[in-house]
């Protein structure tokens, strides 16, 4: 399968999948002027990847911030995820926050209690 690598902008999160090592990452801004267009290469990557997915899927998401659009798109990939999780492979979500982002800890939590996959919530520095 294709690794997804897309470089961040100050509007859009840098975005790494590596299929074979079975790790995503996203991080940074997420205020895209078309989400569905900017997450629909992942999201599908995904599809495919639930298809024949490693033992083992680790993932990152450190977001300084995001808009509502992105939100959605975001709660499309952990559908994903949580597809990959029922089928038998191990998913661990690990959200990234920063210590005095009360918002970010706020949507993590709220992702969580949507999303039937083991989160860590990491308080960073």
């Amino acid at each position: 399968m294709e690794k997804i690598a897309i470089e961040g902008s100050p509007k859009t999160p840098t975005i790494n999948f590596d299929t074979d090592k079975g790790f995503l990452e996203i991080k940074g801004r997420s205020i895209p002027e078309n989400s569905i267009e900017f997450y629909k290469p992942l999201v599908d990557s995904l599809e495919k990847y639930a298809g024949k997915p490693q033992s083992v899927t680790n993932v990152n998401i450190q977001l300084e911030y995001f808009n509502t659009s992105s939100s959605k798109c975001i709660l499309d990939v952990f559908k994903k995820l949580e597809a990959i999780h029922k089928g038998g492979s191990a998913v661990t979500i690990n959200w990234h926050y920063e210590e005095d982002d009360e918002d970010m800890l706020e949507a993590g939590e709220d992702y969580q209690a949507i999303i039937n996959v083991p989160f860590k919530m990491i308080q960073m520095e």
